[in-house]
């Protein structure tokens, strides 16, 4: 009994907070769960509602009512144009419309500060309900139990309208089957429509009444919508009451849980929603899995045919002689008469000259014209980057050295989300521990720089391998909640752990790192630039060679024909581990580059604005293009940092912007424009140049879809990818057809 007085005034706020985030959380579950749009601009409908209700609230109940009659239809109206603004994107799947929503919400933050101003506004309650009343012997404020009374009544007649009414019908038809709905007269737009402006009226509606709670300030919405995805992952999209429970337990977690576990609190609701993404992806059958030998009818499989080819490339003669690609009769290869086809003595010719004269075999296996063509973006891209030191100044010479720390992990997401078909918002966790390592790496000592990337990547390997089992079996929007949960509970850990990370000061004042054993340390932004854009090109090589190479092909096969993969025994968990672990190597990569760069670390640096700016270098260059997602990283820091300094205080409208025209300009990244734009021509050498399916120049392969290859050889189409891999082996120890 004792205990329960102690805490029962946490408890009762933990209801109340409980049953707020439940209002807001009410809204975007009926935004995903039935119009279908992950709306990460839910906590910006929230901060409508709360600055309008405040400025609006003077004490008595005519402010407060007309607070919220004027909150509620402001959101409201938001939430149609978000219905407008997400149409064009249906058919893109939730990536688009959640870098959308997000630089929505980046707009609306900054408009919301320019009109409010950057302070918390004061909110004023009426008289009755600014007092408080006796509980159990305790005094509660009376505002809170008011709350928790509309609440509950808000979650009885939200489940009646859906539940009993032709409205409730009419939009659990639109989730289900706008065909039938479209039969009976109804239209299925405005149902969206509607069902997006009555999200928004929710959101607007919980702003006003909350602002008491959760005041209108700087980080609200970010607050409110984290918390109010957690809900919603915790309680699914099919009940308001399992929504309205799960409301009540964060609520619980937020207010109790600090009273009683403060320690832990911070770990718990990203760690439970974590945990309950992956137990329902583990009772989930992996997308693309369910597919069986007998699915596919319309000829072999073309995974098994284009790796037998490169099995039958690598097959030795009885002779003992490596058969050679172009032997065994293939056309256009030379034999000398009386020898069997592709062995002689000597040399193999490419061919004869004019004069009689033949050409080495090594002089056909130089660079073509193809080749020269694909690695032309990549060789400009070079040249620039090593010219900019004469042409910049020291500011923008550092700036430059960050906006390579970022392409790195804006690559490492690429491996991810165009390779492996994982869109990740979680790949600044890799990138924190390799940031984090080589800070304090330097701070015992370790400041050569070599040893500095090796360890730091290491670290960041370990840490991939630790999570990826966890990430890899789901797919989808859910790879997006449980790599987003993995990220935030590595901020909650960057925040709590201040020996080792400094906490929310950050580091600062550890040596500088040296390029090479026996070397000064660098100091100058020209030395520390020429640092990272020398790891940056081996990295970026190492990558290219690898998702080049055959390994990096049977990548590709796991997001385009996953079942057909599976079929024919390939380990597609493990081929997807593996990209996984080099993926947040990489990122370790950059995480290290960037703190010898900037000569400083802090927990903002590895957030989840930093995330959202990785993926969105990804879109920009094109999901499969990693010279797309050096080039994307490079105008975001040009965006956020050079541009952002002419218009202080506008940085994130100038981002938010960037976002928006993104999505919409861009649906295939600069790799897209390149190859012609939407519906336009492969990209590659000139016309007249042929090659084997899957590559630059090639005929369409009947009955798989168009792909435009960008300079690095990657697919920009955003089609799914059916890439050449090698069969699995038979008992009897031979490829299989």
């Amino acid at each position: 009994m004792e205990l329960l007085d102690a805490h029962l005034v946490p408890v009762v706020d933990g209801v109340a907070f409980g049953l707020l985030l439940f209002v807001v959380a009410a809204g975007l579950s009926l935004a995903f769960g039935t119009a279908g749009v992950l709306n990460l601009s839910h906590g910006t409908l929230y901060a409508i509602g709360a600055y309008t209700g405040a400025e609006l609230s003077d004490g008595t109940w005519g402010g407060l009512a007309l607070g919220l009659a004027a909150g509620t239809a402001a959101a409201c109206v938001a939430g149609a144009g978000l219905s407008a603004a997400t149409a064009p994107l249906a058919r893109r799947g939730h990536l688009a419309q959640a870098l959308l929503t997000f630089g929505l919400a980046l707009i609306g933050g900054d408009l919301l500060i320019q009109l409010f101003g950057a302070d918390e506004l004061p909110v004023h309650v009426p008289q009755a309900l600014d007092s408080s009343v006796n509980l159990l012997g305790h005094r509660y404020p009376a505002y809170r139990l008011c709350f928790i009374v509309m609440a509950v009544l808000l979650a009885a007649f939200g489940t009646w309208v859906l539940t009993r009414t032709r409205m409730g019908a009419a939009v659990r038809a639109a989730a289900d089957d706008p065909q039938m709905l479209a039969a009976t007269g109804h239209s299925p737009r405005a149902v969206h429509t509607g069902v997006l402006a009555a999200a928004g009226a929710l959101a607007g509606a919980a702003g006003v009444l909350g602002a008491p709670i959760i005041g209108p300030g700087p980080g609200t919405s970010e607050t409110v919508l984290m918390l109010s995805l957690v809900v919603v992952v915790l309680g699914g999209l099919r009940s308001l009451w399992a929504t309205f429970f799960a409301a009540v337990a964060v609520g619980e977690v937020q207010t109790l849980g600090v009273s009683v576990a403060p320690e832990l609190a911070p770990y718990l609701l990203f760690a439970a929603m974590a945990a309950v993404l992956v137990l329902r992806s583990r009772f989930a059958e992996p997308a693309g899995s369910g597919a069986g030998h007998g699915s596919e009818t319309s000829g072999p499989d073309p995974v098994a045919r284009l790796r037998g080819r490169l099995a039958g490339r690598l097959r030795r003669r009885p002779g003992g002689t490596a058969e050679a690609p172009g032997a065994a009769g293939a056309p256009g290869t030379v034999s000398t008469p009386g020898e069997p086809s592709g062995v002689g003595p000597g040399p193999v010719s490419a061919g004869p000259l004019p004069g009689g004269y033949d050409v080495p075999a090594w002089f056909s296996r130089l660079p073509g014209r193809a080749a020269w063509w694909q690695a032309a973006p990549l060789l400009a891209l070079l040249v620039v980057l090593i010219a900019l030191p004469a042409l910049l100044d020291a500011y923008s010479i550092s700036l430059a050295g960050s906006a390579l720390a970022l392409g790195l992990l804006a690559v490492s997401v690429t491996i991810l989300t165009g390779y492996a078909g994982l869109p990740t918002l979680g790949q600044t966790a890799p990138f924190a521990v390799g940031a984090y390592a080589t800070a304090n790496l330097a701070d015992a000592g370790w400041t050569v720089g070599p040893v500095q990337i090796v360890l730091s990547a290491l670290a960041a390997a370990v840490f991939a391998a630790v999570v990826g089992p966890a990430v890899i079996r789901a797919r989808g929007t859910t790879v997006l909640m449980i790599t987003l949960a993995v990220g935030e509970l590595t901020g909650a850990v960057v925040n709590q752990l201040k020996s080792v990370t400094g906490g929310a000061d950050g580091l600062v004042g550890f040596p500088a790192t040296r390029a090479l054993w026996g070397r000064e340390e660098m100091l100058e932004e020209s030395e520390l630039y020429t640092y990272a854009l020398v790891v940056a090109a081996v990295a970026v090589a190492v990558t290219l060679l690898v998702l080049r190479s055959p390994a990096g092909k049977l990548l590709t096969g796991t997001r385009g024909a996953e079942a057909r993969m599976r079929a024919s025994g390939h380990p597609v968990g493990r081929y997807l581990l593996v990209a996984h672990i080099c993926a947040g190597a990489l990122a370790g990569v950059g995480g290290s580059l960037m703190v010898t760069v900037q000569q400083y670390l802090s927990p903002a640096d590895v957030g989840f604005e930093i995330a959202a700016f990785a993926l969105l270098a990804v879109v920009i260059g094109g999901t499969t293009s990693v010279i797309g997602a050096l080039l994307g990283a490079g105008l975001i820091v040009a965006t956020r940092d050079w541009v952002a300094g002419s218009w202080p205080g506008h940085g994130p409208l100038l981002l938010g912007v960037l976002f928006v025209a993104t999505v919409y300009v861009l649906p295939r990244g600069l790799a897209g424009l390149r190859s012609g734009g939407p519906g336009g021509g492969e990209s590659g050498p000139p016309s007249g140049t042929k090659g084997a399916p899957g590559t630059p120049g090639a005929p369409r392969v009947s009955g798989g879809p168009r792909v435009s290859h960008d300079s690095d050889g990657s697919d920009s189409s955003g089609a799914e990818v059916q890439p050449p891999s090698v069969p699995a082996p038979t008992r009897a120890g031979k490829a299989s057809p």
